[in-house]
């Protein structure tokens, strides 16, 4: 047993190494545009729920583990730097560069469809104006009992191809029913400045939030499921050391060229050429391998990192991928 022991921990420390890494995704706000004029009805203003559907959707994410989610501020830095608007968000084309720019295998980008009530009964007053008040909640107009439904839609969209690699949705509805919504007055939630904080107990105390829950919880668990369907990426790193500071490098290869935060990458020393007796042509070059850096920060033209390693690094380096 004593010589056993020790096999079987060496087993599970080798299993452990040889897991691939996590398949990096990015969620953007959802778009909202086919329920946004009901929204003030409901939050008595218009509320930004693409954002909080979105933070739902990564907490889940984050939580089962899956994959590895970008947060959301590096997402509006990049935004903000290459100038895209939230609407750039919405088409594929356009959200798979902002995702290539940040580095991510995929993009989640989606809809809310429904947001409201489940019932369309005539409340006080009659015709449209009863309708629309049923639909969406308005407090104390709808006499009728009604649940709150909430439906959302998915894409895991390509950042290489903007190919859409698979599709998700998610249908919520409360348990429970209510003449309004959001409880006495909507004051169970605080839609100050434009924004409602879906993640807050406030609102998952109100039978709109159950119907947000269930849905998010649907979408996410579809996505999980799909994680598969993200091409594995053989990337190959080529790029030079641009600056030393002890032991902080500074390299001249970013996000448009595939390294990501976390990278370990080999610096290396390059030497003499080898050439062809017959022709004279390069065949290769002697490389000293100096050690590992460590990518910290990234952004689309460098990155930077820890170096780790006993060799005395300069500017001109050769910093490459390990499988080179």
């Amino acid at each position: 047993m004593k010589l056993l022991f020790p096999a079987v921990l060496a087993l599970a420390i080798s299993t452990t190494q040889a897991q691939p890494p996590k398949k990096r995704v990015a969620v953007f706000d959802f778009d909202y545009a086919t329920v946004q004029s009901g929204l003030s009805a409901i939050f008595g203003q218009n509320v930004d729920i693409g954002k909080g559907i979105a933070d739902l959707i990564v907490d889940r994410l984050v939580t089962s583990g899956t994959y590895s989610v970008i947060e959301r501020k590096a997402i509006n830095k990049i935004m903000a730097e290459q100038n895209f608007s939230n609407s750039d968000r919405a088409n594929p084309d356009s959200a798979a560069k902002l995702g290539k720019i940040l580095g991510v295998d995929a993009i989640v980008i989606g809809s809310i469809t429904q947001f409201g009530r489940d019932d369309k009964s005539i409340g006080v007053g009659g015709g449209a104006v009863g309708g629309l008040a049923g639909r969406y909640g308005l407090g104390g107009v709808g006499k009728k009992q009604s649940k709150a439904v909430v439906a959302v839609s998915a894409r895991l969209v390509s950042t290489d191809t903007a190919e859409i690699l698979a599709v998700a949705s998610g249908k919520g509805e409360s348990q429970r029913s209510g003449a309004m919504l959001l409880g006495a007055g909507g004051s169970a939630v605080n839609a100050g400045g434009g924004a409602v904080n879906m993640s807050s107990s406030n609102f998952a105390d109100t039978i709109l939030g159950e119907a947000v829950s269930a849905a998010v919880s649907q979408l996410s668990k579809q996505l999980d499921s799909n994680a598969a369907r993200l091409p594995s990426k053989v990337l190959t790193i080529d790029g030079l050391v641009a600056d030393v500071s002890g032991a902080s490098l500074v390299m001249n290869v970013g996000s448009r060229a595939g390294v990501r935060v976390g990278d370990r990458l080999q610096i290396k020393r390059v030497g003499r050429a080898i050439t062809d007796p017959a022709t004279g042509k390069v065949l290769r070059r002697a490389e000293t391998l100096l050690g590992e850096v460590v990518i910290k920060e990234v952004d689309e033209g460098s990155s930077s990192g820890d170096f780790l390693g006993t060799g005395a690094v300069k500017v001109g380096d050769a910093v490459k991928s390990g499988t080179q």
